[in-house]
């Protein structure tokens, strides 16, 4: 494929303090899923994260600054040269880390100061101001990550009618409600997980009656019962996402993906430099280990799979690659298939 070709795009961000290239644009083979890069642009600081609006017309993206955060638009009028749509949008919170689209605002999770923002989106995407930030209070056990809140993700719910927010420094699920005329964020509930486990991650069921959170500091992932008609997260169990051989590890677990299915959920190991395989029972009730996988690099912070849901693709920021793999439809297995450089890799989405 050519820049000026037509087909699926990747967009890969990148820690541009690190020597990334700040946003990869990439083609997609659409028979082996290979990448291709056709452009780069560093014109927002530590791109570290990327959300696509519903129509893929336009890429969002956090700037992760440790202080003064921000949020940006590019304009995906050609896909494969992102343009800025407007200036970068400060967010009033630091390091932004994770960020989603709901009712016509983007909300961004800033890790540094634990809140979460919300800033309005116009007609033609770009960003405004933020309108409401969302202060969450707490700490949990440990020391050096859980002194106060570090907000973490955040993402709308199936039902599209609530946003959570996953909080490592409290080590609690927050449920909200968005009041779309305001932009105000109105706290309805807060599911408070195991001290210490550092959740980071958040990802639902393809029925959406279940959510598994990945957490970064225990190396598991909790099971819970979701009820999008009261906003009520339950606390169903949890597994670990490394052997027990390996159970001693330095380990921080990054991102849960789970399959079209239902059937597999994917982790990805930083430390262990893996991928772990697991099995869902048919309610989505009970997770299994059933393996894990070298995830062809070092340090492993972003999973996604493509909109197939039969290659998976690792952000493997240590190592600066981007590596995909074949899923075995049958086990769940991800086998390498290929990798393209990206220095300092954070974050890959598909069109």
């Amino acid at each position: 494929m050519t820049a000026g070709s037509s087909g699926q795009r990747a967009y890969i961000g990148s820690f541009t303090s690190a020597g990334g290239h700040g946003i990869i644009s990439a083609a997609v083979h659409p028979q082996t899923g290979a990448l291709t890069e056709l452009s780069r642009t560093a014109a927002v600081p530590d791109p570290s994260f990327l959300a696509l609006s519903p129509d893929a017309t336009v890429l969002y993206t956090v700037s992760e600054h440790p202080e003064d955060g921000g949020a940006a638009a590019f304009s995906l009028r050609d896909p494969a040269a992102p343009a800025p749509l407007g200036t970068t949008v400060p967010v009033r919170g630091g390091a932004p880390t994770h960020l989603c689209l709901a009712d016509g605002h983007l909300l961004t999770a800033n890790y540094a100061s634990g809140n979460v923002s919300v800033l309005p989106v116009d007609a033609h995407g770009a960003l405004g101001a933020p309108c409401h930030v969302l202060q969450h209070t707490g700490s949990g056990p440990n020391p050096e990550r859980q002194q106060g809140p570090h907000a973490h993700a955040v993402l709308l719910d199936p039902s599209e009618r609530w946003l959570l927010s996953v909080d490592l420094g409290t080590d609690s699920v927050r449920v909200c409600f968005l009041e779309p005329d305001t932009g105000r964020l109105r706290p309805h509930r807060e599911t408070v997980l195991r001290p210490g486990t550092g959740p980071r991650h958040l990802a639902f069921h393809p029925r959406g009656h279940r959510a598994y959170v990945v957490n970064e500091l225990e190396s598991s992932v909790t099971v819970l019962a979701w009820d999008a008609a009261t906003g009520v997260l339950t606390q169903l169990g949890s597994t670990a996402t490394l052997p027990t051989s390996a159970a001693d590890q330095p380990n921080y677990p990054s991102e849960v993906v789970v399959s079209p299915d239902a059937r597999f959920v994917w982790v990805a190991n930083r430390g262990h430099d893996s991928i772990a395989v697991l099995s869902l029972d048919a309610d989505g009730d009970r997770l299994e280990l059933t393996g894990t996988h070298a995830c062809g690099g070092h340090w492993p912070r972003h999973l996604a799979l493509d909109p197939t849901g039969r290659r998976l693709y690792a952000a493997n920021e240590r190592s600066g690659d981007v590596t995909w793999f074949d899923v075995d439809q049958a086990t769940g297995r991800p086998h390498r298939t290929g990798a393209i450089a990206a220095p300092a890799a954070s974050c890959i989405v598909f069109t």
